[in-house]
C-alpha cells in the first residue's frame, strides 16, 4: 500500500484560490494572506508531494496537471470540512456561517430581500451575500466555488438548458414554477394565446428569454418579428404601454414593481411556465447554515 499524499485543507484552499483567480497575488488577496506566504506554502506543498503544483508561463503561473487534480477535488473536500465545523458549532449552540447566494435578476427586487430579512430574524448569526447572474453563469459559480447556493430557471423546450451537462456532479433541486404572462397594451383586442399575436411587433428580453420566445412562437406556427430587445422589465412595460409592441414576462418580474399604466397581462398555459431550480455542490445540505438557507428559500418559493 502506497503512502497517502500529505496535504491539508489550507493547501486545498490555496490551490483552489490560485485556480479561481489565475495568479498567486490574486489568490493571496482573496484569502487574506501575503503573496510571499502563499508562495512559500506552495513550495512546501510541492516538497511534501514530490511533484510540481505550479509552472511558470511568461510572467505568470498556471497549475500543472497535479495542481488541477487538487483544485478539482478541493470543493468537495472544503464543503465536507465546513459541514463538520458547522455541525460542531451547532452542538456548542453557535449558529453562524457565511452563505453565498447567486440568483437571476428578476429574483432580486422581491425574493432576495425577503429571504435576507427572514434569515435576519430566524438565524441572525448567518451572513448572506448575494450575486446576480443568469442561470449559466450561476451554475458556473457553484462549480467554481464562488457561490454556495444558486437559484436558477429553465424554460420548456430550452435547447441550451444549463441544468443538463454543465450541472453534472452538482445537486439540482426543483423549486416550483414561475408563471409566464403575455404583456399587452391596455385595450388590446382579446386574444386566446400567442398564435393570435403573429402579426405583432415583439419585445424580447435576456438571451434565454429571447430563445424561449422564439421556441414559443415557433410552436404556435410563426416566427416573431422582434423590434426591440431589453432585459429591463420596466422598459419592456414602458414600450408595451406606448403600443410599440407586445411581450412575455415571468410573473416574478411583474410582481417586482407596480404594473405601469396602459399595460394589461394575460397568463399563458401552465405548460409554458419557467421551472425554478436550486443548485448546490454535492453534500452542501450537511452544512447547517446552508441547510437553513435552503429550507427558507424552498419554503418561500413554495408559497
Amino acid at each position: 500500500m502506497t503512502d497517502a499524499p500529505e496535504f491539508d485543507i489550507q493547501s486545498l484552499r490555496i490551490v483552489r484560490a490560485i485556480s479561481d483567480t489565475g495568479s498567486i497575488t490574486a489568490a493571496a488577496a482573496a484569502l487574506g494572506y501575503s503573496q510571499p506566504a502563499v508562495s512559500q506554502h506552495v513550495r512546501r506543498l510541492e516538497t511534501r508531494l514530490g511533484v510540481a503544483i505550479l509552472e511558470r508561463v511568461g510572467r505568470g503561473v498556471r497549475l500543472t496537471e497535479a495542481g488541477r487534480v487538487l483544485a478539482r477535488h478541493a470543493q468537495a473536500v472544503t464543503v465536507a470540512i465546513d459541514a463538520a465545523a458547522e455541525e460542531l458549532a451547532e452542538l456548542r449552540g453557535l449558529r453562524t456561517g457565511l452563505v453565498r447566494l447567486v440568483a437571476f435578476p428578476s429574483a432580486s427586487p422581491v425574493l432576495v430581500p425577503r429571504l435576507i430579512a427572514a434569515l435576519a430574524t430566524s438565524h441572525p448569526g448567518i451572513t448572506l451575500t448575494y450575486l446576480e447572474a443568469e442561470p449559466p453563469e450561476a451554475v458556473e459559480a457553484i462549480r467554481e466555488d464562488r457561490a454556495d447556493i444558486a437559484l436558477t430557471f429553465s424554460y420548456p423546450g430550452d435547447r441550451d438548458d444549463p441544468h443538463r451537462s454543465s450541472a453534472r456532479g452538482l445537486t439540482v433541486r426543483g423549486a416550483g414554477r414561475d408563471e409566464l404572462m403575455l404583456v399587452l397594451p391596455l385595450g388590446h383586442p382579446p386574444v386566446q394565446g400567442v398564435a393570435d399575436l403573429a402579426d405583432e411587433t415583439w419585445i424580447a428580453g435576456c438571451p434565454r428569454c429571447r430563445g424561449h420566445l422564439l421556441e414559443l412562437c415557433g410552436r404556435a406556427g410563426f416566427e416573431p418579428r422582434i423590434g426591440f430587445e431589453t432585459d429591463n422589465y420596466v422598459a419592456v412595460e414602458g414600450l408595451v404601454a406606448q403600443g410599440i409592441g407586445v411581450a412575455t414576462l415571468p410573473r416574478m418580474a411583474l410582481d417586482s414593481f407596480p404594473l405601469l399604466p396602459g399595460v394589461s397581462t394575460l397568463p399563458l398555459d401552465a405548460a409554458e411556465a419557467r421551472r425554478l431550480h436550486i443548485l448546490t455542490a454535492k453534500g452542501a445540505e450537511r452544512v447547517p447554515s446552508l441547510a437553513a438557507v435552503l429550507d427558507r428559500l424552498a419554503a418561500m418559493l413554495a408559497r
